[in-house]
């Protein structure tokens, strides 16, 4: 692979927001953000679609070892037991996210203590007019590369509730740097570990992750579709070695990817073991992912980084374009034409239920 091939496969230029996560991160987390300080919570609800759903996972996991609830909505529904000491945090980063505008009205109208995050659009307005705070950050390319951007800024907006410690952010943002040196497009060589992931890639993916790791192993589900448009399958591995293990029985053109944490617990890391002599026994060919040391949030970000940047490789490995999502649009817009078509059947009914009247 070399910088013809990725910029003929990649036009839009996905590669060179990527190669400035880094940069990204540490501009946003550094810019003149204000925490705002929420009291009195007891559950946080987070809420988003795609990649800003993945946005909601990494602060879930962060929030884990805390005694606040968490719940994560990816769709248009607020849990029931939300309330005045409930915290909705919706996240649209094109800021006209259906789903996530839905939520977030539903969350004004119960009371809820509310914060939205976005570039503009329907979510800024809905925030302006009702007096909800709302912070506004850029979107670089598209939602998923952006997510440097928001989390970094997000992390510093809520740090209140976070249990999370400044020196913890920039030493993940310190591992960010170290990895973009590696993976970046200047650096096209075989030491490039992303580059190493996306041609150790053959057939369908099927993504093994421990707990912990989940928010990773989704990003990388999800960017893998988005980017390289492929089917994968993705399992957690004490839960897949209770059922779909079985599915390896039969032959498959699937292949396993394994993504370990350096601190796995030592139930997880025995399964890991059974799991690659079970592989090996039955010849079935399979590709180890380790996440670096250091605490939670710099695990999780350097694992999206570099899975999102294999992604890209394979993609352009592939003779794909990154960028468009036409399946994505397709859905969008027939949302928008069917919503359209129910206003207007409306007024229509408004219209001949007034005729009567008149009548």
């Amino acid at each position: 692979m070399d910088l013809s091939t990725i910029h003929e496969y990649d036009p839009a230029g996905m590669h060179q927001i990527y190669d400035r996560w880094a940069e990204l991160a540490r501009a946003s987390y550094e810019s003149k953000i204000d925490a705002v300080d929420f009291k009195d919570i007891d559950h946080v609800v987070f809420a988003g679609m795609g990649g800003s759903g993945a946005i909601g996972d990494i602060f879930s996991s962060i929030l884990s070892n805390t005694d606040i609830h968490v719940s994560v909505v990816k769709g248009y529904f607020l849990p029931k037991t939300v309330n005045s000491d409930t915290l909705v945090v919706t996240t649209s980063i094109s800021g006209n996210t259906a789903e996530t505008l839905t939520v977030l009205e539903s969350a004004h109208k119960k009371n809820c203590k509310v914060i939205a995050f976005s570039s503009g659009g329907k979510t800024q307005e809905y925030c302006t007019k009702n007096q909800i705070k709302h912070g506004r950050f850029r979107q670089m390319h598209s939602p998923r590369a952006s997510l440097p951007i928001y989390l970094y800024g997000m992390l510093k907006t809520l740090s209140t509730i976070l249990p999370i410690k400044k020196v913890e952010i920039l030493e993940s943002i310190r591992f960010l740097d170290e990895l973009q040196k590696k993976v970046n497009s200047s650096n096209l060589e075989e030491n490039n570990p992303a580059l190493d992931i996306a041609y150790g890639i053959s057939g369908i993916p099927i993504i093994y992750y421990p707990f912990g790791l989940q928010p990773a192993a989704n990003r990388f589900k999800n960017s893998l579709h988005e980017n390289a448009k492929m089917h994968v399958f993705l399992e957690e591995i004490s839960e897949a070695c209770h059922n779909q293990i079985v599915s390896w029985e039969r032959p498959t053109n699937v292949m396993p990817i394994l993504i370990e944490g350096q601190n796995d617990h030592m139930a997880t890391k025995e399964k890991w073991q059974i799991l690659k002599e079970y592989f090996r026994a039955n010849k079935i060919d399979y590709k180890e992912v380790f996440s670096v040391t250091g605490n939670l949030l710099t695990k999780l970000i350097n694992l999206i980084y570099l899975l999102d940047y294999a992604s890209i490789y394979l993609a352009i490995k592939l003779g794909v374009d990154p960028s468009p999502i036409h399946s994505i649009d397709f859905v969008k817009n027939r949302q928008h034409i069917h919503s359209l078509e129910v206003i207007n059947e409306k007024l229509r009914e408004n219209i001949q239920l007034k005729n009567k009247l008149n009548l």
